[in-house]
Parts: C-alpha cells; sequence; structure tokens
C-alpha cells in the first residue's frame, strides 16, 4: 500500500512539474500571454505553447500554412524518443487539435526544412526523410545509413537557393581523442568512405525530385548545427557555417565560429581552433605536430560557449523592421554570453556586416519573472513575425509587433 501511495504521489507531482509554466505570464503579446524578454522596440514576446501542450525537447519549427506549425521534438537524448508534431495557433489553448502527433518513435530528430519541391524534410540521426504538406504524413526516405553514434549525431539541414541540401555529420569525438586519450594525427574521423566532422551536400533532380549524389562539401568542422546562406546582389550565393568548437574547460577559449563554406576546403578541427580574436591556432594535444597554414580560417570568431545551434537568414518578404536583411544565429549556450538570438546585417555582397545585434536576450533566471532559457531554433512565419523554441522549458515563443 505504502509503494502504490509513493508512486501515485510521485505521478502527481510528475503530473504537476509538466503542468507548471515557468514564465509569469504578463501582457498578452500578439495574442498569447506575454513574457520578459528583452526584443526590439516595438515588439513583444508571447508564450504560444509549453509543457503543458505535450512538448519534451522542441528543436525545430516551420510554418507549413497560416496557422499551422511543424516541430521537430527530440523527447530526449535516447534514440526513438522523438516526434513530428503540429501545432494549431488558430486553435485555443486546451481545446483538442490544438497540438497533434504526426511521427512518433524518431532517433533523435534535429533537422526541418522546406524544399523547392514544397515537401518538408526531416533529419533523424540515420536518416532524411520527406513528406508533403497535408493532414497525415506520407514519409518517403531521401538518404539512409547514416553514422547514429558518437558525440555529435544530429543532422541539421539547409537548402541552398540552387536546391542542394547542406546536411551536417558532426564528429564523433570532442577533439579526436580516443579511448587511450591519444589524438591521433591524421585523425581517423577524417577519412574512410564517409568521412566525420564535414558537412556533406546532397543534389537533387528530375520529376520527382530524386537524389541524384551525396558528398562531402567541405570537412574540418566539428558540429554544424547551423547552416545558411546568402545572396549578394549580383545573384552570387555564399554559405555559411556555425562552428561548435572544442569543450575546453576555459571561459574564454576556444572561440565558436562563423564559416564561410567552399568547396573541398578544410576547417581546421581537431588540429586547429581559433582565439578570441580569430586568429587560427593549434589546438591542445596537437603541439608541435599540427600547422594551421593548410585550413581555411574562420570569418569570424564568436565567444567561447555559446553554442550555436542555428543559423538562419530573413526571408525577402520582411523587408522593414528590426529583423530585415539579417544574418540570425541562435546561441543555445546557457552561461552569460549565450541563451539569446544576434543578427548582423548583410551587406551587397551576401556578408555578414558591423556590431552584432543582441535582437532576443534576457533568459537569465530571475526569480518569478522567467527561468533560465536556452533557445534552440527559430523560423519566420509569412507576417514577418519571429518564432522561437525554447528547448530546457519546452517552449514556443513568437516575437511580434506589440499592438496598442
Amino acid at each position: 500500500m505504502i509503494r502504490r501511495c509513493v508512486a501515485a504521489l510521485a505521478a502527481l507531482l510528475a503530473t504537476l512539474a509538466q503542468a507548471a509554466t515557468p514564465y509569469a505570464e504578463q501582457t498578452p503579446c500578439n495574442g498569447h500571454p506575454g513574457i520578459a524578454l528583452s526584443v526590439p522596440a516595438g515588439w513583444c514576446a508571447g508564450l504560444v505553447a509549453d509543457a503543458r501542450d505535450g512538448l519534451r525537447m522542441p528543436r525545430r519549427l516551420l510554418e507549413v500554412a497560416p496557422g499551422r506549425f511543424w516541430i521537430v521534438d527530440m523527447g530526449n537524448w535516447e534514440p526513438r524518443r522523438g516526434r513530428l508534431l503540429e501545432l494549431r495557433t488558430d486553435v485555443p489553448r486546451g481545446q483538442p487539435g490544438r497540438v497533434r502527433v504526426l511521427a512518433s518513435r524518431l532517433d533523435r530528430p534535429h533537422g526541418l526544412a522546406k524544399g523547392p519541391d514544397g515537401r518538408i524534410y526531416i533529419g533523424e540521426a540515420g536518416t532524411v526523410w520527406r513528406t508533403p504538406v497535408g493532414d497525415a504524413v506520407q514519409r518517403q526516405d531521401v538518404i539512409t545509413d547514416l553514422p547514429t553514434g558518437g558525440a555529435h549525431p544530429l543532422k541539421e539541414l539547409a537548402f541552398t537557393p540552387d536546391g542542394r541540401l547542406l546536411i551536417n555529420m558532426g564528429s564523433l569525438t570532442d577533439a579526436c581523442r580516443g579511448d587511450d586519450q591519444q589524438q591521433p594525427e591524421p585523425c581517423p574521423e577524417l577519412t574512410g568512405p564517409q568521412s566525420h566532422a564535414a558537412v556533406y551536400v546532397a543534389t537533387f533532380g528530375g520529376d520527382d525530385f530524386a537524389l541524384q549524389s551525396f558528398r562531402p562539401f567541405a570537412t574540418g568542422l566539428r558540429n554544424s548545427l547551423g547552416l545558411a546562406s546568402t545572396t549578394a546582389r549580383d545573384g552570387s550565393v555564399r554559405l555559411w557555417q556555425a562552428e561548435n568548437s572544442v569543450d575546453y574547460t576555459d571561459a574564454t577559449l576556444p572561440a565558436e565560429e562563423l564559416n564561410e563554406l567552399k568547396d573541398g576546403a578544410s576547417y581546421g578541427w581537431p588540429y586547429c581552433v581559433s582565439d578570441a580574436r580569430g586568429k587560427a591556432v593549434v589546438a591542445r594535444g596537437y603541439e608541435g605536430r599540427a600547422r594551421c597554414g593548410g585550413h581555411n580560417a574562420a570569418h569570424a570568431a564568436w565567444p567561447a560557449h555559446v553554442a550555436p545551434l542555428q543559423l538562419l537568414t530573413t526571408p525577402s518578404h520582411v523587408t522593414t523592421g528590426p529583423f530585415a536583411g539579417r544574418l540570425l544565429a541562435v546561441w543555445h549556450g546557457y552561461r552569460a554570453g549565450g541563451h539569446r538570438i544576434v543578427a548582423w546585417r548583410l551587406d551587397e555582397h551576401g556578408s555578414p556586416l558591423g556590431a552584432r545585434e543582441d535582437l532576443v536576450r534576457g533568459w537569465h533566471a530571475q526569480a518569478g519573472v522567467r527561468p533560465l532559457g536556452t533557445p534552440a531554433g527559430a523560423s519566420f512565419d509569412a507576417q514577418g513575425r519571429l518564432w522561437i523554441v525554447e528547448d530546457r522549458n519546452r517552449s514556443v515563443i513568437v516575437i511580434a509587433p506589440r499592438q496598442p
């Protein structure tokens, strides 16, 4: 009897914890409870969904139709706990159909992108698949047998303007250190028929947009959870990667990086990292053995441990306001310099220019106001509002113009 009572109490506490929201609700924002985050002047932050709606570990979201958002929810870091969800913002909270499961038992899903064929692409740890937008998923596996082990199994996805798909193939280890604590040179993760620590490119063609080729595009990249492209005024395209660098215990080293990707180039992992000024230096463990001159240097250095989890560019229909013409980065890191969404203006060549703008911040814990938050992904809707998934508190947040 006592054991049953204890079990029942534990279940009740778990239910209450799941139902509670850690954000203090304030003046409504865009029809949703307002929350206290620092956003551009004239804008506000609204809490759209959270654990009360069944969210567990949301990592990406995408508007697939007016009032309909698809969400990739990892569940946790264990295999086969992930789901693809649909959120209907036109359905009142607490009503049936507001959040429903489109697919379950997914293996650590992370990537979510709309292809030029109009279908939605989902990146699981070992598979990239696609489905048309509809009431039910019509799954078609596109790329299979991807590596699922190691420290960085998540597959980020990003389409280029010419229809190619960039895919993250993260490193198996932090710094190519094996069980024997040795760091070999060459690093075996960079060799073989399916090298790791790389960004791959998939090309498609034909009537059904079928896979034509799949190959490494750029290497020496530890974990590319931020991938994006920009277009210059002359129509040329530039590809960008946000690098989650090696995990030193130092508070300020090594820098996270913004890299401009070039076909066939190497960016130094595990032999080289960037210092706080963006200069390439030999990584710890490779002193006296590695040289950095043969690798591409970072375009820019970001503070250590900010953990960039996504790159995105403002869509063309957003022509005015604080988000227009920007390259945005989602910094997930829980340390003081992280947990924010930052941006840079883009120049006529499609390159980030000038000082960093902290567009959405204030996720540090404040008793009675908000918990520590860690944004994981973001996207724009057709109205130019910014939608954010925050995985630590299982939340969907909208950043919208403040109404009178």
